[in-house]
Formats: C-alpha cells, sequence, structure tokens
C-alpha cells in the first residue's frame, strides 16, 4: 500500500484564483454559444425561414447570422436579416467561439508542453491569433 499525498487542496486554500476563473469562462463560453445559436435559430424561424429556407440554410444562418447567407435562398425580402441587431450576435458568437477555442489550445498546449519558456510563446501567439480572428471576423460581419 503506497502513502502518496492526495492532490487536492484543503478548503481553507481553495479560492477564486486564474484556473478557477478559466475553467468558469470554459463552461459559461460554450452555454454561451448555445444561446446565441438558439437565439438566431428562433430569430430565423420567426422571420419565414421555416416556409423559405430549407434546414441546412436555416442551420448555417444559426451558426453565422449573416444576410448573405439567405440571399440564395427563397427569402423576398432580405431586410429584416441584415438589421444590426443580427451582426451583433454574430460578432458576439465570432468572439465566444473563437476565445473558447483559444483557451482550449492554451490548455493543451499546457499539458504537453514541458518548457515554461515554450508555454509563454505559444501563450503569446493564441493571443495574436485570437486578436487576429477577431479583427479580421468582425470587418467581414461588419462590412457584409
Amino acid at each position: 500500500m503506497s502513502n502518496s499525498k492526495s492532490r487536492s487542496l484543503p478548503l481553507s486554500k481553495r479560492g477564486l484564483n486564474f484556473e478557477t476563473l478559466m475553467w468558469y469562462f470554459t463552461r459559461l463560453s460554450a452555454l454561451a454559444m448555445y444561446a446565441l445559436i438558439l437565439f438566431a435559430l428562433i430569430g430565423a424561424l420567426l422571420m419565414g425561414a421555416r416556409n423559405q429556407m430549407n434546414f441546412a440554410d436555416v442551420m448555417r444562418w444559426a451558426f453565422m447570422p449573416n444576410s448573405t447567407h439567405v440571399q440564395s435562398t427563397g427569402i423576398p425580402d432580405l431586410a429584416p436579416w441584415a438589421k444590426i441587431i443580427w451582426k451583433l450576435v454574430a460578432g458576439a458568437l465570432l468572439l465566444v467561439a473563437s476565445a473558447h477555442g483559444v483557451h482550449g489550445l492554451v490548455v493543451i498546449a499546457d499539458d504537453y508542453i514541458p518548457g515554461a519558456g515554450a508555454r509563454k510563446v505559444v501563450r503569446l501567439l493564441s493571443i495574436v491569433m485570437l486578436a487576429s480572428v477577431a479583427a479580421i471576423g468582425a470587418y467581414v460581419i461588419w462590412t457584409s
């Protein structure tokens, strides 16, 4: 029988630290993505998509609410689909999804990269990648 130490912290030493906050961020950002997709899906159905779009087009809209996604469908009036609320939803979905994904990449890199310096480089590159994706995505969303 081995006498190994417990890896859990006692209650007196637990607290709100960065790792705990990032654990909450991962869970809450996933829920936020589901909520934004559900909001876009319900919005599409309320704007008449159930009669004028096929399932694939409705889901494409739900995952990225952009008015260019409905131009080739049977929608006669694109004005409701091009409102600013949908650009805000698309921007929020882009930011939440890319931050969630980059955080997952950093967690995996922390698990597999042994050196502290290399982990810092990967984190810096991840932040640069997140900023680049957010800037390019925001440009595409707001100019289309």
